[in-house]
Order: structure tokens, then sequence, then C-alpha cells
């Protein structure tokens, strides 16, 4: 059964670039635009979870009624949030530098 598996599987496998080929020619895409689409939704994406942990940071802060692990807990939200932040600050930026480069 296991060997009968195994067969069926690498048969699949081997039927995907005759899959491929017979797709229709996808339209032109440039890859500059799609990269700029891409980083607009991950730097939303990354600014959202940055808020969403802010959030949670304040929530922790006034629940910590002076316990120092919970304020700790807190500061470490903020500080993971701003890390986040920069992250995405920074793939914006690379993607900008990149397009400068190639002059598009």
């Amino acid at each position: 059964m296991k060997k009968a598996l195994i067969s069926i599987i690498l048969v699949s496998l081997l039927n995907f670039p005759v899959l491929v080929l017979a797709q229709e020619v996808a339209p032109d895409v440039d890859l500059m635009v799609a990269l700029e689409t891409l980083t607009n939704w991950l730097f939303t994406l990354l600014l959202i979870v940055a808020v969403v942990f802010l959030i949670i940071a304040a929530f922790t802060f006034i629940t910590a009624s002076g316990d120092p692990s919970k304020v700790e807990k807190a500061r470490n939200f903020v500080f993971y949030a701003l890390i986040g932040v920069a992250v995405a600050v920074a793939a914006r930026g690379l993607v900008a530098l990149v397009q400068t480069i190639m002059g598009a």
C-alpha cells in the first residue's frame, strides 16, 4: 500500500510540468509594480500588527497595578511594536532603493 501511494504521488508530480505548459500565457506583469504592491500590503499589515501590540501594551500597563512582571511585559510589547514599525519602514525603503537603482 505504501509503495503504491508513493508511486501515485511521484507520477502526479511528473504531470505538473505538463499542466503548467497547458496554461494560457499570463499577462505581462511588471516586476516592480508587483513588488511595490506586495510591500504596500505588507507595510499595512505590519502597521496593523504594531497597533494591536500597542493596544495590548496599553491594556497591560493599565491592568498591571504596579506588578513589575506585568509592567516589563507591557514594555516588551511596546518594544516589539516599535521593532515591527522599523521593519516595515525599512522594507518600504529597501523597495524604493531597489527601484531607484534599477531606474524604475
